[in-house]
């Protein structure tokens, strides 16, 4: 129960906006706090997967800007890193002008450190006689190096307290609600709507899930500044395997108890997957990670602990969509978690029928373990150079439009 409450605790939290430039946003905001002075330079310095992931989203109340430059820049002028990854959910005006005016006279500089290969931003602020720098390792929100002055600040009471969020009351309701918001931005979720009315799909469970998950990934990636409740530390995550579990046990008349049960179930397996594949994976974590979790967890709801059948589901789930690369957040996530819920819902159905996949079909190994493991080696050992593919067309993209 322990390891459970660890998970609650350092992977499903509330965040606004793609975690990847949140946590950058977060990192500056930690360095400006200990700066204590107005923040007149800043360096911003990550790995390649957070520089994919923060390239073309929209940050929230920036006006529809993107990416991790303006959401660092807003973050150090907030200066509150004990909101979190909720940090710029309150930003006014004359914060985001702030911030740009410290873009446009060339005070900040970006670099992706294309060599690192785990989770890692380092925020180093300037002003007045002060240096601050802050070093985010690992995850979101863990803060390894904080210092000012060359003099390590963790530990002091300025670094403030956690938000408390009790997390089955608000780990439904969050995605819920911003799900509802996502339809009126005419996206992926608004697309499928037309297909339905139009008669080219079912108005049935498979439907009405894949809508409920595009809407909200349509939201977030679009910067709506409403928050959702992560898994893993990812908010698309924490979309497809809370929502995928809770609509079909509602569809299915699951008593509410064992719904959240198997949403716990869901939680703790995609951390697991995530601790072989790491944080930032080069393949898309929610159509192969967090469909995987939903899918057990849809089995669970339905027959409790039946290792099998919950090996069924992952093998069926791994063979459909592994090699599925991330390729950096952005409005097409949505696109791919309706392919991660399509293939959830179909791989638990057919393993609570009896049917998976056998050992011998490509990467799946003898035991939902070793075929994680294989799962893992395809990510970390076979792709190794998708990552700086990605990284080099995002840049090269870059440049031809002029943006930061």
């Amino acid at each position: 129960m322990k390891l459970l409450q660890d998970i609650f605790e350092h992977e499903v939290f509330p965040a606004m906006g793609c975690t990847e430039p949140i946590s950058c946003a977060f990192a500056t905001a930690a360095a400006a706090r200990q700066l204590g002075a107005p923040v007149e330079k800043m360096e911003l310095v990550v790995d390649p997967g957070t520089f994919k992931n923060g390239a073309a989203v929209t940050i929230p109340n920036s006006k529809g800007r993107k990416g991790n430059l303006i959401a660092a820049a807003m973050g150090a002028m907030v200066a509150r890193q004990e909101w979190r990854l909720e940090i710029l959910r309150d930003v006014l005006p004359d914060v985001l002008d702030k911030a740009l005016a410290l873009i446009d006279k060339g005070a900040v500089s970006y670099l992706c450190k294309e060599d690192e290969k785990g989770f890692y931003i380092e925020a180093k602020l300037a002003g007045g006689a002060s240096r601050a720098r802050c070093v985010v390792i690992g995850s979101h929100t863990n803060i390894a190096v904080l210092e000012k002055d060359g003099v390590s600040c963790i530990g002091t009471p300025s670094q403030g307290p956690a938000k408390s969020n009790p997390y089955r009351e608000k780990m439904r309701t969050m995605n819920l609600a911003i799900a509802e918001k996502g339809i009126d931005m005419k996206k992926n979720a608004y697309q499928l709507r037309q297909m339905m009315k139009q008669g080219l799909k079912a108005d049935d469970l498979f439907y009405r899930v894949k809508g409920k998950v595009a809407s909200a990934v349509d939201a977030r990636m679009g910067g709506l500044a409403e928050p959702v409740m992560t898994s893993g530390g990812s908010g698309n995550q924490g979309v497809l395997t809370i929502l995928v579990p809770y609509m079909v046990g509602r569809h299915q008349e699951i008593e509410l108890p064992r719904i959240q049960e198997s949403i716990a179930i869901s939680h703790a397996v995609n951390s697991y997957i995530k601790s072989f594949t790491g944080e930032l994976s080069v393949i898309c974590g929610c159509a192969i990670a967090a469909s995987i979790s939903a899918a057990i967890a849809v089995v669970y709801q339905q027959v409790g602990i039946d290792t099998e059948k919950m090996t069924y589901a992952m093998g069926n789930v791994i063979g459909d969509l592994c090699g599925i690369i991330c390729d950096g957040a952005k409005a097409g996530c949505s696109m791919k978690i309706v392919t991660g819920a399509e293939a959830a819902m179909r791989s638990a159905f057919m393993a609570l029928a009896g049917y998976g996949l056998s050992d011998d079909d490509g990467v799946l190994g003898r035991s939902a373990e070793e075929s994680i493991r294989n799962l893992s080696k395809i990510s970390l050992e076979g792709m190794q150079l998708v990552d700086s593919t990605v990284v080099h067309i995002i840049q090269n993209k870059t440049r031809r439009s002029g943006q930061a």
